[in-house]
């Protein structure tokens, strides 16, 4: 019998949906699932020491080589989510193991969490709210976004479908990325720029690159440096793409003017980090696209992962 491991369903998605129930019943298999994250690779490797194809939740679960090539029952590994960051492909490929994702399940749902976190901060809605119930009525300037330049870091599915709604609301939109897209961007009046002069014409900076060797820490010190002082900076994309000791610099001391981020680093967010005693920064746990239609989308899809690599039909692998 095929066996299936759900090694991080903490805190619970797939538990209990009907996704998981088509799953058991299409399939017959038996189907362990645990409710905590893997305190280290040793618990990892117990979860899936006899799995046939393992569902990955949370990339808090790293595949790495060790992993991989510790774990000889493995064929399939099922990622949950579009990021695959945390498997080491080279050594998946060499194992003959098949990954797969779920591509555009919540194209819509971080998109539009990107444009919540905008407002937010360019509104001060967090702040003011907080001053309103303690009896406060303050006052002062916010800033409107209608007429302001976007910069757009990556325009894969999330960073095209954020273009169109900001536009939507009036910002002129400009991009960068590895691999320019010229015909959208001529069919979506989006101007391609070298990275340096995005950084220096953007009043809001979204990120939504993959995170990789290339792309780990690209906004550091010396992009904080070349950002207009009033810049808006917005990640829903990694944590790791940002250099947060450099970040919480850059919003002390003023060279950014505030930052809306729902991925860290290390996630929780670490109880001592820079980041949190910073006024000018608005945070939301990695739940951008936790919508109830994104989720029920992500879940089948990774469902139907499973089931068609089980048939001889593997679909969205990425190798």
């Amino acid at each position: 019998m095929v066996n299936i491991s759900i090694p991080d369903d903490q805190p619970p998605l797939i538990a209990d949906s009907p996704a998981l129930a088509r799953l058991r019943a299409a399939t017959g298999a038996e189907v362990a699932l645990w409710d905590t994250r893997p305190t280290d690779e040793v618990e990892l490797l117990e979860r899936i020491s006899n799995a046939h194809t393992v569902i990955c939740i949370r990339s808090s679960s790293r595949f790495t080589r060790h992993v991989i090539e510790s774990s000889p029952e493995l064929r399939h590994i099922a990622r949950w989510g579009p990021g695959v960051d945390n498997i080491d492909l080279d050594a998946a490929s060499r194992m003959k193991i098949t990954v797969t994702n779920t591509p555009d399940t919540a194209t819509e749902a971080v998109a539009e969490h990107c444009l919540a976190l905008m407002l937010a901060v360019a509104r001060k809605v967090p702040e003011l709210d907080a001053r309103v119930r303690a009896g406060e009525w303050p006052r002062g300037l916010l800033t409107q976004l209608s007429g302001k330049t976007l910069g757009i870091v990556g325009t894969g599915l999330i960073g095209k479908r954020l273009a169109r709604i900001a536009q939507g609301i009036g910002m002129n939109v400009i991009a960068w990325t590895r691999t320019p897209d010229e015909e959208w961007a001529a069919a979506n009046q989006v101007t391609y720029a070298e990275l340096p002069l995005l950084l220096r014409e953007s009043d809001v900076i979204s990120l939504h690159l993959r995170l990789s060797d290339e792309t780990r820490n690209i906004i550091g010190s010396d992009e904080f440096a070349v950002m207009k002082p009033t810049a808006i900076l917005i990640n829903v994309a990694r944590g790791g793409l940002i250099n947060e000791n450099a970040l919480a610099d850059a919003l002390r001391d003023g060279s950014i003017a505030s930052a809306g981020l729902d991925t860290f680093a290390d996630e929780p967010l670490a109880t001592d980090s820079q980041l949190r005693d910073l006024p000018n920064a608005i945070f939301s746990p990695h739940t951008a696209g936790t919508t109830a239609e994104a989720l029920t989308a992500s879940l089948e899809m990774v469902v139907d992962n499973t089931l068609q690599f089980m048939a001889g039909s593997p679909q969205h692998s990425v190798i």
